[in-house]
């Protein structure tokens, strides 16, 4: 990954190698049931996290004072660190973790206590629990990071920006070691009312990427992370590594709130400087992660911004949102994991849901079964309401 104020003019930062990755998502706990659902034709189901064990993060009073979104956060974060190796206390370590809408379910519960019992009866940690920044806080402090605790709420790009301002972190030296990610849990009744009042949710509660019949998405949530770890300081300690983040870039749309720029732009400029970055032409690409929301506006939008930068000939695509849903700001980190699975098992999962591809996409999107193939680069994309625009590529590291 380069660092530098231009695309111009970069200055070559240090290598930034990818050690650990954790998941929690609606197809289970970590990322080996991750994996297995998304090799799968179809999605697992309800798009909600199942009930999981934590006791390993805390105590029942510690954990009850959590809103679910920090708790998936810490879920996902605590196996990505036990597989990295690593041991804290870290005190140039960073976390870099997301989220869209923050503790919204702590929010709905407490408004319930303030109408049925008074003021009085709030709990004194609703402002810690609903805070955007608690995940990350909870990671700094799980772990021992005394670097840079920082959050990002850039809608559904948010994930994607996370692990791009990570790497930034450890590519310009300030850290040795970075954990980036998101997590959402909003799942709740007046979330899924306002999406579906703005018409952004499938009529028929069904997430299908790019299909001719496309019509909305699925909600999702759950929480990806990734440690991302300087590549000589892996080296050093004997950590596998595995995948390399070498580029990322941040756009804005600049056009509507909520609508995609039809003619993709700000999503052209985030895939060329994420390659500019990376030191990589288009041609480098091997299989581009997509945003992929299952919207007709976005999968028109997206497919016009890859095919004005790869050409008539783009590589293959997928969308997990077809098996996951969409997860809002947990989106990207749950792709930059699923990105990094790819790069190690050499294969591109399906786009589950998604049966016609509608014409007008002219991408190759994948469909029906995993298909093998020889993977090297992985450009993942994000984009979310606000235009915000994010790309990230990962490339692959030989066993």
């Amino acid at each position: 990954m380069r660092v530098g104020l231009t695309p111009s003019g970069p200055l070559d930062g240090r290598r930034v190698a990818v050690t650990g990755v954790g998941a929690l998502s609606c197809a289970g706990v970590g990322v080996d049931a991750l994996w297995a659902a998304l090799l799968k034709p179809e999605a697992p189901g309800a798009m909600t996290v199942a009930p999981f064990d934590a006791a390993h993060l805390g105590g029942p009073k510690e954990l009850r004072r959590l809103d679910p979104f920090t708790l998936y956060a810490l879920m996902a974060a605590d196996e990505a660190w036990r597989q990295s190796g690593l041991e804290g206390p870290l005190l140039d370590g960073g976390s870099v973790v997301t989220t869209g809408i923050g503790g919204l379910q702590t929010v709905l519960d407490q408004v319930a206590v303030l109408t049925a019992k008074g003021r009085d009866r709030v709990s004194p940690f609703m402002v810690p629990m609903m805070m955007p920044n608690a995940a990350t806080a909870a990671v700094s402090m799980r772990f021992g990071l005394g670097g840079p605790a920082e959050t990002v709420t850039t809608a559904c790009a948010a994930g994607t920006h996370a692990v791009g301002n990570g790497a930034r972190l450890v590519a310009s030296g300030r850290c040795p070691v970075v954990l980036a990610g998101g997590a959402e849990a909003v799942i709740v009744e007046i979330a899924e009312a306002g999406f579906r009042n703005m018409t952004a949710l499938s009529t028929r509660g069904v997430s299908r990427p790019f299909d001719v019949e496309r019509d909305g998405f699925v909600m999702g949530e759950g929480a990806g992370v990734l440690v991302l770890e300087e590549w000589d300081h892996a080296l050093e300690r004997g950590a596998t590594i595995l995948a390399e983040v070498v580029g990322a870039a941040s756009t804005a749309d600049a056009y509507h709130l909520t609508a995609p720029d039809p003619e993709g732009h700000g999503a052209i400029r985030s895939m060329t400087l994420a390659l500019d970055d990376a030191g990589l032409t288009p041609g480098d690409v091997s299989h581009i992660n997509a945003h992929g929301t299952s919207t007709p506006l976005n999968d028109l939008a997206e497919s016009v911004a890859v095919r004005a930068v790869f050409g008539a000939a783009p590589p293959p695509v997928t969308s997990i949102k077809g098996h996951l849903g969409h997860s809002l700001a947990a989106a990207g980190a749950l792709e930059a994991v699923a990105s990094v699975l790819t790069l190690r098992h050499q294969v591109i999962p399906p786009t589950a849901g998604t049966t016609t591809i509608d014409p007008a996409v002219g991408l190759d999107v994948v469909i029906g079964a995993p298909r093998a193939a020889t993977v090297d680069v992985v450009l993942s994309n994000s984009f979310g309401f606000g235009g915000h625009n994010g790309s990230v590529i990962l490339r692959r590291v030989p066993a």
